[in-house]
């Protein structure tokens, strides 16, 4: 089957709405003849020193354990950390402001460490970040959308022939129906040289296919792919998602009906029949769904120490760490490494290095723990990763050639590889990334430097399917490239935020590929 066009309209990456509802216990209590009138200030800070107010709960009379029935909705971000900031205030009357308030306490956190457990319980704080008596708040994090999705089985019969030299080469595009018009929710591939095709299994949002309303029209065309993209209709129907559904309890036949030939030809029947085999509404899980029922992500780091760096003595090498403490391959680590380890509960990363003559023998390693314990490869914290990396660079002697493929067989879930050059083991990578496509496993590469990388752009399955070089194909994207330089003057937030931009939808693209839930499914309040 030849793969023809995208496959319906992809969401914004990781977008989501989340809500969070908020409590508080053991609140100071500031007023003399009754208790403190608590409510509760959120602030979000994306990047720079400026927090903005998103909003403010309800005031609570007289109560030290407040249950806040406002929610705050806002958008989620994978790739950003997003700071936010709960401030409780004493409200002693309906015109009181901030200013004249007496402060409660406060919490600063970001929204990946919330959604990472789903409630998240932390002392309050005063100002000054001594504790606020014994006050504590709890933020519990709720994903707001419809994540149901219908999983379709098509196939067709009697097609009309539409090339001159050979059969039709079917495809389907499904349509929503708005106000404005029909909307493109879904295409199928291209099934070659066939009038009696069978689609690969799919699914459609219900969002975008009917706006979750099972009675809403839906249209369906039938075409003959050309190669020149002037594609020959076949034929068409409208019918509602609930029709679909009742007459699948068996097989769903749909007449494909050309208008055209229809006005032409007297005796005109049909131009072949949509078969719908299976049409199923299920509920297709997020990233937010295996996260916050209790998926951990495992953040492996893997160094370019081949020589074409330089020498990390002299400035102009990329090891070469300023007198600010930073260099590109520092800064690819804190840029991506402070968002990924609020999903990583014991904040241990394992952190390698490849290309580099390494002691005691010296001899070239292409995966060796940059902590040099074969044992115990761990660093604590994304400090510790820094601290490894700054005593392993003085002790190795940079070399080479540039192998991707011993670091990517070797490990699991997320790695982020921050490299400065060509790959000299191409076609090893190919298949080691392919083979990982089956796995539980997401590659990032950063390239730092001004290299040529467009063997890493290719490795990017953004434009294509990546194969193998005996032409095995990739279950599903697993590599995001990003080059470093391009990010330097935008700050290593906007770094973070392309490098991980495609990590939710490839987490969640495995699991629910392999129908498994997440370890405890989130409960619906």
């Amino acid at each position: 089957m030849a793969s023809f066009g995208a496959q319906g309209p992809r969401a914004s990456d990781c977008v989501t709405k989340v809500a969070l509802s908020i409590s508080c216990e053991n609140l100071l209590d500031m007023d003399a003849f009754s208790k403190s009138d608590p409510l509760c200030v959120l602030l979000m800070n994306s990047s720079g020193p400026h927090w903005c107010e998103i909003g403010r709960t309800e005031k609570i009379q007289n109560c030290l354990n407040p249950q806040f029935s406002k929610t705050f909705v806002i958008d989620y971000y994978f790739e950003m950390v997003q700071k936010l900031r709960f401030e409780v205030y004493d409200i002693d009357s309906d015109n009181c402001s901030l200013q004249d308030a007496d402060f409660l306490g406060e919490l600063e956190c970001t929204l990946g460490q919330i959604v990472s457990i789903k409630k998240l319980t932390r002392p309050l704080v005063m100002k000054n970040k001594t504790p606020a008596g014994k006050g504590t708040i709890s933020i519990c994090a709720e994903e707001r959308t419809d994540n149901r999705v219908v999983e379709f089985e098509v196939a067709a019969r009697k097609l009309d022939k539409k090339d001159f030299f050979g059969k039709s080469d079917p495809f389907l595009e499904f349509y929503k129906q708005m106000e404005t018009g029909w909307k493109l929710a879904h295409r199928t591939e291209v099934v070659k040289n066939n009038l009696n095709p069978v689609w690969r299994p799919f699914r459609i949002p219900l969002q975008s296919l009917c706006g979750g309303d099972v009675e809403k029209s839906v249209k369906v065309d039938c075409y003959d792919y050309n190669n020149s993209g002037s594609h020959d209709l076949i034929g068409s129907f409208q019918t509602t998602l609930s029709q679909i559904q009742q007459a699948s309890q068996t097989f769903a036949e749909f007449e494909c009906i050309n208008s055209k030939k229809k006005q032409k030809k007297k005796r005109y029947k049909n131009s072949g029949v949509i078969i719908v085999k299976k049409c199923k509404i299920v509920k297709e899980y997020t990233f937010l769904d295996y996260i916050m029922g209790g998926c951990q992500i495992n953040f492996t780091i893997a160094i370019d120490f081949t020589g074409s760096n330089g020498d990390p003595r002299i400035p102009t090498s990329l090891h070469y760490i300023n007198p600010q403490g930073f260099n590109e391959y520092l800064s690819a680590i804190w840029a991506v490494g402070n968002v990924i380890q609020d999903y990583d509960s014991d904040k241990m990363f394992p952190a390698f290095g490849f290309g580099a003559q390494i002691p005691p023998t010296m001899q070239v390693s292409h995966e060796f723990p940059i902590n040099f314990n074969p044992e115990n490869p761990f660093c604590e914290g994304i400090e510790g990763v820094v601290q490894a990396y700054q005593q392993c660079l003085p002790q190795v002697k940079l070399y080479g050639p540039t192998n991707f493929s011993p670091i990517i067989n070797h490990n699991y879930f997320v790695l982020l590889i921050i490299t400065d050059g060509v790959i000299t083991d191409m076609d090893e990578t190919r298949s080691a990334i392919v083979n990982a496509s089956r796995l539980p496993m997401s590659i990032i590469i950063v390239g730092v430097g001004g290299a040529d990388f467009s063997a890493m752009e290719f490795l990017d399955g953004d434009d294509g399917i990546l194969r193998s070089a005996a032409g095995e194909a990739a279950m599903r994207d697993i590599v995001q490239f990003v080059p470093f330089r391009q990010f330097q003057n935008a700050g290593t937030a906007a770094l973070a935020q392309s490098v991980l931009a495609e990590l939710p939808d490839q987490v969640a693209s495995f699991f629910n590929l392999f129908d498994l839930k997440p370890p405890s499914e989130p409960s619906a309040s």
